[in-house]
């Protein structure tokens, strides 16, 4: 088993972009591609983006025990980490790094210990977040107010992740995050 790295925050508080600034800065990173039942948005790609799966196969997977961690995120919409995917990255020697829900991040956590850091990227303000969510143009109406509502529940689980960084201004954010993680893999 390798190390992981855990980044979890609301919908829109910028852990993907984050996420992909890092990929180019750690040569030994590796992204977890996780498995959604929900469809793809704007340019998603099945093996890129997610593992794209129906509701039955999704389920069927998981009777099969085929994850490590999964979560019905939204009514009807699950999401999960294939073991599959994390011995396919380790094969290879490399750090995963995982962009996963709050309560995804949490249960990775929980499961893997000192060989994890856990990372909660904040927002600035749930004003902030509203803005940058309606600003991807991506989702309905009523998918925004779904992710307004769901964030304030994700954003009091912040004290369950080992560090907590502030996605105010992006630069700083990924910098900060970079120390935290050259600290881990010392």
């Amino acid at each position: 088993m390798g190390k992981l790295i855990i980044f979890s925050a609301p919908s829109g508080s910028g852990k993907t972009t984050i996420v992909r600034e890092l990929l180019k800065r750690f040569d030994c990173f590796e992204f977890s591609i996780s498995a959604t039942s929900r469809q793809p948005r704007g340019q998603e790609q099945d093996g890129v983006d997610y593992y794209f799966l129906s509701n039955e196969e999704f389920r069927s997977r998981v009777e099969r025990d085929e994850f490590v961690e999964w979560e019905e995120v939204y009514a009807g919409t699950c999401y999960g980490t294939l073991k599959s995917e994390m011995e396919r990255i380790w094969s290879k020697g490399n750090v995963i790094v995982f962009d996963v829900d709050v309560m995804g991040g949490i249960n990775l956590k929980r499961l893997f210990g000192d060989d994890a850091r856990s990372i909660f990227i904040m927002p600035p303000s749930v004003e902030e977040l509203e803005r940058r969510l309606r600003g991807r143009g991506t989702d309905s109406e009523e998918v925004i107010l779904k992710r307004i509502a769901k964030a304030e529940f994700e954003l009091s689980k912040a004290e369950h992740f080992d560090f907590t960084v502030v996605n105010d201004v992006l630069e700083a954010a990924v910098d900060e995050t970079s120390k935290i993680i050259e600290n881990f893999l010392k």
